[in-house]
């Protein structure tokens, strides 16, 4: 399954961006969709995932604040985040994992600013 993320950008300090991560067809025998982010000189980061059942689980950096849907079809993933801080600046992937295997995207910066 080929995945781009999109909708990153620069945002000041208490904005708000919403990312979305598309599959190329849609994703058969999917069993969870998730974010993950990497700050520049960090590791990367699991930041929450969505199962098919519609349970969602994140980090406790975010909560409260992130938000993982995605649509029915199965094709995509968003991650909603609000009240950004600067500690949220990173590039974010999407990833999926489906009895098949596992796919990841190409990332999609986020830089927040103080």
């Amino acid at each position: 399954v080929q995945l781009q993320a999109s909708g990153g950008g620069l945002v000041q300090a208490g904005g708000s961006l919403r990312l979305s991560c598309e599959a190329s067809t849609r994703i058969i025998g999917l069993k969870v969709m998730r974010w993950y982010r990497q700050a520049p000189g960090k590791e990367r980061e699991w930041v929450g995932s969505i199962l098919m059942n519609g349970s969602v689980n994140y980090v406790d950096s975010v909560k409260g604040r992130f938000s993982i849907s995605r649509d029915r079809a199965k094709k995509a993933v968003y991650l909603q985040m609000n009240s950004l801080e600067p500690r949220d600046t990173a590039v974010y992937y999407c990833n999926v994992d489906t009895v098949y295997g596992t796919s990841w995207g190409q990332g999609t910066l986020v830089t927040v600013s103080s």
